[in-house]
């Protein structure tokens, strides 16, 4: 079994949003979400099962309308698929263990830094700041901000 379940109990306490993000691939709006413009330092992490998937040092401002990211902060905890819905052929990202969409990945992000943008939905994720780590039980992830 996963550290990271999916439990019918978490998807309960979804919002109709984020349980349209999470679950049906929906997309937000852009501009209007809580985490494009947040800069706090902390863990993004799956709103479902709470795997951890971003942090804010891997976050940039892209002026796209999502959180943006440049790598994840574990790789094997997000999941890469082909989507070729809407016309467009893009690679969506989901989290592994509860398998939510996430939103997508592009190969326009910043050069410096591998050229990848993880174009994410605030609806898909829970902040986890800084001094909340421990006490949220994220604590081997500290060390990344020292």
């Amino acid at each position: 079994m996963s550290d990271y379940p999916k439990t019918e109990e978490a998807l309960a306490r979804l919002t109709p949003l984020q349980y349209r993000v999470t679950q049906q691939a929906a997309t937000e709006a852009p501009f209007d979400n809580p985490f494009n413009d947040h800069d706090a330092a902390g863990l993004y992490v799956d709103i479902v099962s709470g795997e951890p998937l971003f942090t804010s040092l891997d976050k940039f401002h892209s002026h796209c309308g999502w959180p943006s990211f440049t790598k994840p902060v574990e790789a094997e905890n997000v999941v890469e698929r082909r989507d070729a819905t809407h016309g467009m052929i893009r690679t969506e990202v989901r989290s592994k263990h509860a398998g939510s969409h996430l939103g997508h990945v592009f190969e326009d992000g910043p050069r410096e830094t591998g050229g990848l943008r993880y174009c994410i939905n605030s609806a898909a994720l829970r902040f986890i700041p800084l001094a909340d780590l421990e006490a949220q039980g994220y604590g081997a992830w500290r060390h990344l901000f020292d």
